[in-house]
């Protein structure tokens, strides 16, 4: 349950409200609409602005709605406490005023979508937007007084310490300035103002300690005077609402010398007074100052009337001074003590049922342990037997003590020499048996399949039963497909299953290939005399392409009017220069002018591999930078529009 209120987010005023809210959709929105543009877009256009303004002011006021606690879902102390500092009464209707600003502007977001959904005209579409946005501000505006009281709550209650009400508690109470916040800080690190004057406490400290590895939590309330519940103020009720709701051990506080200012008298008065506040809760009578007076030194009446205080319930009476720490830690241990023995207590039974059996953790813890009696009435004593009677307790420096596994193991050489026999302590028939190996395979068989000794026969009449019914024909195909269009269908049933498989395979395929050629460049490529062979099968004359295609690997001929014949009747064995072999050569072969020394390569090896080794580095970049060499065409946009696009400008904005 939620005990802390400093995550509630800050509550902003009407104005600032308006702002955050309009300024969002401004910024979220696109800001650009002209006359030019078609009906459907305008419309579109200032329906967006409405409904998005809408949405934010919901969003808003649903998270501040849901931030507040409800007072119907909190423990009956947070929700008396809420009651007594800020009337409850008034939390609600600040509430129920957001509440209903919210469906009063999800109602106009509605009725202004509707009109717009029949606007004729931009500036028609443009006045119900504004009149739906300022009827939004107008019930924002309208907030202002809700806004502002649940923003002074949100501060007061993120000042309110944050209290447990189920765990362990001591609560502290009593008259004013009698020595209940010194306690407090006497037995933990709470930081509480304590000054030499009454009602020095106004709000509720809480300090916390630990105590048997446990963690308690002690809460020091304001003084209560004696007077009834309908005259006492704020600071008061808010000790009273603490008594009365939270499961604690409660310290009743007392100043025997009285200068608290108030007698002893008035004092067991106050306590009789919310005496009825104490039913079912351990209460302690805790006498402080008693380095200035003690109860022995009080008169007889008053002692008697202290005596009665404690007759009056389980009431037990303690005695400390804060001022010399006496008894300071005895009182806290002594409380804490028995709040842990009635809490343990009142887990194990947690109630009963019907028949009176326990139901809580003790009935839980019987219901599982179960005594298993002898049956027929026998009886049957508890025995033991007499070497467990007579067995004498291990003593390492008795000299007849039994030995141990780990004497031996000291004896025979220690760890890593010693290897452990664990076939000693076997309970066989035959001693000897102990340390011989179990066979896996007797006979031809396997021992751990538990050998039957009529496995022969069971196996011989099972194979004899197999022959049986293949010779009957149990084993034949009794589908078999005798009928003609039987055999059809199943011809066609595999030629469709084939080419389902072909067509996964061509899609896994093409997927693998990532738009890649399904065939290398090289592999395209066919020899002539394959192409010569494929046109003869086929009835084709191919004279022609085969001296076209001789002539094309031999290059282009130096005149560019020589004729085919021509060039057939060259010799072609006539050796030639380098120039006219260079000026032979087809325009798409290329040439690498680094070895070639004719046409200005290196003739130098020194200066080929130098050359080689500066490309490589050259290369080494862009091969580290994702190949991205001067061939990639990549274009840096200049000016994106998705970062200048509508944006705002100087001036005013009201043509948006």
């Amino acid at each position: 349950m939620k005990t802390t209120w400093k995550d509630i987010a800050p509550v902003p005023t009407s104005q600032e409200f308006l702002d955050i809210v309009l300024s969002r959709t401004q910024r979220r929105l696109p800001t650009q609409i002209r006359s030019g543009f078609a009906i459907t877009r305008i419309r579109a256009f200032y329906t967006r602005k409405v409904k998005y303004t809408a949405e934010t002011f919901t969003e808003k006021l649903t998270a501040i709605l849901d931030g507040f606690p409800r007072l119907q879902d909190i423990h009956p102390f947070h929700k008396d406490l809420l009651n007594t500092l800020y009337d409850a009464d008034h939390f609600r209707i600040a509430l129920g005023q957001l509440s209903t600003a919210k469906h009063l502007i999800e109602t106009v977001a509605r009725d202004y979508v509707r009109l717009l959904k029949y606007g004729q005209h931009l500036f028609q579409c443009k006045q119900l937007k504004r009149a739906a946005l300022g009827r939004m501000a107008t019930i924002c505006k309208r907030l202002k007084d809700p806004l502002l009281y649940l923003e002074q709550v949100r501060q007061h209650l993120g000042r309110l310490p944050s209290i447990d009400p189920n765990t362990r508690t001591l609560l502290i109470c009593g008259y004013p300035n009698v020595g209940k916040s010194s306690f407090l800080k006497g037995i933990s690190r709470a930081d509480v103002d304590v000054q030499p004057y009454a009602f020095t406490t106004k709000s509720l400290f809480v300090g916390h300690f630990d105590y048997k590895m446990l963690r308690f939590q002690a809460i020091d309330t304001p003084g209560i005077l004696d007077h009834p519940l309908e005259e006492m103020n704020t600071i008061e009720m808010q000790s009273i609402t603490a008594i009365a709701h939270l499961r604690s051990a409660i310290l009743y506080f007392m100043d025997l010398s009285e200068q608290c200012g108030y007698s002893v008298s008035a004092q067991i008065d106050l306590f009789n007074s919310i005496k009825p506040l104490f039913a079912n809760k351990l209460v302690f009578v805790v006498i402080n100052k008693i380095d200035l007076m003690k109860p022995e030194d009080l008169d007889a009446e008053t002692q008697e009337r202290l005596q009665g205080m404690q007759k009056s319930g389980e009431v037990e009476i303690l005695q400390l001074s804060c001022t010399t720490t006496e008894g300071l830690m005895n009182v806290r241990n002594a409380a804490c003590d028995r709040l842990l023995a009635i809490r343990n207590s009142e887990k194990l039974k947690a109630g009963t049922n019907n028949s009176g059996e326990p139901t809580g953790r003790l009935g839980e813890l019987l219901r599982r342990i179960h005594v298993a009696q002898p049956m027929g009435g026998i009886v049957r004593e508890v025995y033991i037997p007499d070497a467990v009677k007579n067995r004498v307790k291990y003593d390492k420096e008795d000299p007849n003590r039994r030995k141990l596994e780990r004497d031996i193991e000291e004896e025979e050489g220690g760890a890593g020499v010693y290897n452990i026999n664990l076939k000693k302590n076997y309970l066989l028939e035959d001693d000897d048996w102990k340390n011989d190996k179990i066979p896996e395979v007797v006979n031809g068989q396997n021992v751990y399949d538990f050998i039957d000794p009529d496995i022969d026969s069971k196996l011989a009449d099972l194979e004899a039963e197999e022959e049986r019914l293949e010779a009957e024909g149990y084993y034949d195909e009794s589908d078999s497909l005798e009928d003609a269009s039987d055999v059809e269908i199943a011809e066609k049933a595999e030629a469709i299953r084939t080419k389902r498989q072909l067509i996964r395979n061509d899609a896994r395929l093409k997927k693998n290939m990532k738009g890649r050629a399904a065939l290398p460049r090289h592999a395209v490529k066919k020899p002539l005399s394959k192409m010569q062979s494929h046109f003869a099968e086929i009835g084709l004359d191919t004279d022609a392409i085969s001296t076209r295609a001789r002539a094309q690997s031999r290059g282009r001929s130096v005149a560019r009017g020589r004729s085919v014949a021509d060039t057939d009747a060259m010799d072609i064995d006539t050796p030639r220069t380098a120039s006219q072999r260079a000026k032979s050569r087809g325009r798409s072969q290329s040439t690498n002018r680094r070895d070639d020394g004719v046409t200005g390569g290196v003739r130098n090896p020194h200066a080929k591999e130098m050359a080689d080794r500066l490309q490589k580095l050259s290369q080494r970049k862009m091969n580290r930078m994702a190949r991205q060499g001067e061939a990639d065409r990549h274009v840096p946009e200049s000016r994106p529009k998705h970062l200048l696009a509508g944006k705002r400008g100087m001036g005013k904005t009201q043509r948006r």
